[in-house]
């Protein structure tokens, strides 16, 4: 299990390290001058070089490369001294001239805009985003295995029916779109019947109160990003119940006198949920990338509208920290789930 693990975990550094030298590529060949972003078209060319040296610009690019893996690396070289260590906040380990081998966390530079560590954007908004992601796959799980288990029970009915092309529709239409359509029908068209508005964020000030939470806006959003979701979830729940319910067992519950009810939920759907759990647990990670335009539409303050608003203004630090971090929930989120299928079932690791 161990070996497994380890295996898994050099899988993960391998998508990393790539991740980080495509994003790092992609956002280096994109057209533009940062500094000029910056500083504005009228600035004069100190000021432009000032820039430019402050961020690292004017190195060349493999240079400017292995500066950004170098801050990127938990294990890492720094100037010894004060500044160095109030930037980096590392933990010396072994000195090397005017250098020092340090351990830290991964530093994800500043931004261009606001001269803000990136991490510290991050740790705002992500909290956010994270609630929005957790709450749009709560409501598609209940909803989902709800209507799921609902059309198998009745299955070539109009509920069967009904539910089928509520998962079709959910499946095919886009988020953006659908985020639109919900937007301006819950929030402006019904407003009055909802009570919710088409855009806000989680978080509102209130001039007597302070900063205050809104779960109101919470919906909309929480809506559009759980509706492909749960329309999978409906697909799935009902092909396994329809597989369980035609097991052999089922039919002797139903031969020794057990009631319909007892049947469905205390003994099918508990085995019809096995490829269910499977798929939420990988989905996750895809709800939080799938918020950024979600966010976006409804003014909703995390990640994803962070991240759409940096890319406006080319503020590409913002833009390329938030990529790294959704690359690693992905990879830490496999990591756990192969390890957690080879310790419930072991033939997973021979395979």
């Amino acid at each position: 299990m161990l070996q497994y693990a380890i295996k898994k975990f050099l899988y993960g550094l391998a998508v990393m390290a790539g991740v980080v030298s495509v994003v790092f590529v992609l956002f280096n060949v994109l057209p533009g001058d940062p500094a000029r972003m910056t500083m504005g078209q009228r600035s004069d060319v100190q000021s432009l070089e000032a820039v430019r040296k402050e961020f690292g610009l004017d190195k060349s690019r493999p240079v400017q490369f292995f500066l950004y893996l170098n801050d990127l690396s938990p294990l890492s070289i720094h100037p010894d001294n004060k500044e160095s260590l109030e930037k980096y906040h590392y933990l010396r380990l072994v000195g090397v001239g005017e250098e020092v081998i340090a351990l830290k966390w991964p530093y994800l530079r500043r931004s261009y805009q606001t001269k803000r560590e990136v991490t510290s954007i991050l740790r705002e908004t992500v909290p956010n985003t994270f609630i929005l992601a957790l709450t749009a796959m709560i409501f598609a799980t209940i909803i989902g295995v709800f209507l799921g288990v609902l059309s198998a029970v009745h299955k070539d009915t109009w509920i069967d029916k009904t539910a089928n092309s509520f998962a079709i529709l959910g499946i095919s239409a886009p988020s953006f779109f659908a985020g639109i359509i919900i937007a301006w029908l819950f929030g402006f068209v019904w407003s009055d019947y909802t009570g919710l508005n088409m855009s806000g964020s989680l978080y509102s000030y209130d001039p007597f109160k302070g900063e205050i939470m809104t779960w109101k806006n919470l919906w909309l959003p929480m809506l559009t990003l759980g509706l492909r979701p749960l329309a999978i979830i409906v697909q799935l729940t009902r092909s396994a119940m329809l597989d369980v319910l035609a097991q052999d067992y089922i039919r002797t519950a139903r031969a020794k006198g057990l009631g319909r009810n007892a049947i469905i939920y205390k003994h099918a759907l508990k085995n019809a949920l096995n490829p269910v759990i499977t798929a939420i647990s990988g989905w996750f990670a895809s709800l939080l990338a799938g918020s950024f335009f979600v966010e976006y539409i409804f003014g909703y303050n995390g990640l994803g509208r962070t991240t759409v608003t940096a890319l406006e203004m080319s503020d590409f630090p913002v833009v390329m920290g938030s990529i790294l971090f959704i690359a690693f929930i992905f990879v830490l989120i496999n990591i756990l789930v192969d390890v957690l299928y080879a310790f419930v079932d072991p033939r997973v690791k021979l395979a």
